[in-house]
């Protein structure tokens, strides 16, 4: 991984050449952890920490009490219960994937574009960072029905939502295995790759 990190680099950021590089570096699609091994070759230890660091001392319980300020919605209610129970909720995300969504309603939309003519609701926008299939789903049938191109995504695959065992990243028609189990740090290797691959990342309601 080191020693060819130059060289991918040089792949990534080649408009021309970035869509070979899971061809030419095909281990990133059987192998979990090379997007945070490549990301720390990139930004050094300290940085590679902050957002599990920060989430776990405050970051979490920031999200919830702002959320408690905004307008109440069914979605919205459903997602800071589920945010603040330690049970599993039936047909929930888990308490921190529901926390992270959560993160989704506090953001402000972005200016509107000349291509993009509405603007997404953040119910909208959970499908442009997470989408879930059941346990036995087929993910290469899942990859097989994109029809087009969007930005990089989870895909979290278990019995139900607030039980995952399996996280991939989505980018483009390829499925690159999470290390994290847990839904923050698939979330933290999701953010890492967009760097490790030069990719645009849009966290905004636009």
């Amino acid at each position: 991984m080191k020693a060819t990190f130059i060289y991918r680099q040089s792949m990534v950021n080649n408009e021309k050449r970035a869509g070979d590089v899971f061809s030419v570096f095909p281990r990133f699609l059987d192998t979990p952890g090379l997007i945070e091994q490549n990301f720390r070759l990139l930004f050094g230890e300290a940085t590679a920490n902050k957002f599990l660091e920060k989430w776990a001392t405050n970051l979490k319980t920031k999200v919830i009490t702002e959320s408690h300020g905004l307008v109440p919605t069914t979605e919205l209610l459903d997602l800071t219960r589920n945010a603040e129970s330690t049970a599993e909720i039936e047909n929930g995300w888990d308490s921190d994937m529901s926390a992270i969504l959560l993160l989704l309603h506090l953001l402000p939309p972005s200016a509107q574009g000349r291509k993009r003519p509405g603007k997404v609701s953040a119910c909208q926008a959970v499908e442009h960072l997470i989408r879930f299939i059941k346990a036995g789903t087929s993910v290469q049938q899942h990859l097989d029905n994109i029809s087009q191109s969007s930005q990089p995504y989870l895909l979290a695959q278990g019995p139900a939502r607030s039980s995952i065992y399996t996280f991939f990243i989505v980018i483009d028609k390829y499925a690159l295995p999470c290390k994290a189990t847990g839904s923050v740090g698939a979330l933290d290797e999701l953010f890492k790759a967009h760097y490790v691959f030069g990719l645009g990342l849009t966290l905004s309601k636009n």
